[in-house]
């Protein structure tokens, strides 16, 4: 008889922990059916057409996975070296030479209108998706309606998603279609909804911002970004360079600006032991690893143009060795 007792608490503690589970569950959906109730109200006003509406947020739902990864924050383990071998890898810089082959006259034609060299396109290109390889199979409409729920940066990811409409609204790409990253990321560049509407091009002509599948529209749709954003065409990004013994570390970072000559008198060199250049533009001495210690490098203005693509030392450092590579 105890142990039937046992087993019937037992029993009863599992349906309540169930029930509970449905229950919860039943109220997230409610509160998330009352958002969207309010956030179709907010799209229209903003723009967006009822039909846009109505059409993409038919069969919305809440991605658990994308809320997981949003909330995530792994530490960072890999060393820069690491993360470079892994980014830069000899078979990216391989394929990358080859596609700057590939399309060097559409290359070439997007370059002299934008004022940017090829091989930073193709290098951001390779980067961010391996040459249009890995562009994410996260239904965008779902994952920014997933964080804008979810309240962590909900106002944000709101805004996001009030763009992505826009963008269907506009006939650039259906819901279906529109894939991307958990965190709205989408096509071969990569760029949020937001960034789509400040910086895609329709570069091929045909009525639609094709940021997935069209190369003169992504590539254009790069280098109209970083034009946008201050880019130099006739400046490179930076250079690995050998520091002097005991050089200062407080003159280490990109909030210390100074003129060429001034690194060259303290006794920085290339990192092949040949003196800076002569041109007197404004630079920075960084370390990208976390520590402080490995390779330095002298960065120039386009690699700050970089940082505003995604703030990460490790990411910018990355785009100028691979654009380097691709010489």
């Amino acid at each position: 008889m105890v142990e039937i007792m046992k087993l019937l608490r037992l029993f009863v503690a599992a349906l309540i922990m169930v029930m509970c589970a449905v229950s919860s569950k039943n109220s997230i959906a409610d509160s998330f059916q009352s958002w969207l109730v309010n956030f179709k109200k907010d799209a229209h006003s903003n723009g967006v057409s009822k039909r846009t509406i109505n059409d993409a947020l038919l069969d919305i739902k809440l991605i658990p996975r994308v809320v997981e990864l949003d909330r995530k924050q792994p530490e960072f383990t890999l060393t820069f070296k690491q993360y470079l071998d892994r980014v830069v890898s000899k078979r990216r810089g391989k394929i990358g030479r080859s596609k700057l082959i590939e399309h060097k006259k559409l290359l070439g034609d997007i370059s002299r209108k934008f004022n940017v060299q090829p091989r930073f396109i193709v290098a951001l290109w390779g980067i961010e998706t391996d040459y249009g390889r890995i562009t994410g199979g996260f239904p965008v409409i779902s994952s920014l309606a997933t964080l804008a729920f979810d309240g962590r940066r909900s106002k944000f990811f709101k805004k996001e998603l009030i763009h992505a409409l826009k963008i269907i609204d506009g006939g650039h790409i259906t819901a279906a279609k529109m894939k991307g990253s958990w965190a709205g990321a989408m096509g071969q560049n990569q760029f949020m909804p937001s960034s789509f509407h400040s910086f895609a091009i329709d570069y091929d002509g045909d009525g639609s911002k094709d940021i997935w599948h069209s190369l003169p529209d992504i590539f254009a749709s790069i280098a109209n970004y970083l034009s946008k954003s201050g880019w130099k065409g006739k400046e490179t990004w930076g250079r690995p360079i050998r520091l002097p013994t005991n050089f200062p570390t407080q003159l280490i970072g990109r909030k210390q600006k100074e003129r060429l000559p001034f690194w060259s008198n303290l006794g920085v060199l290339r990192l092949n032991g040949k003196p800076l250049p002569s041109a007197s533009i404004d630079s920075s001495i960084i370390k990208p690893e976390k520590n402080g210690s490995g390779p330095a490098y002298l960065i120039y203005n386009n690699y700050r143009v970089i940082l505003k693509w995604n703030r990460s030392d490790y990411f910018a450092t990355a785009v100028g060795t691979l654009a380097d590579n691709l010489r």
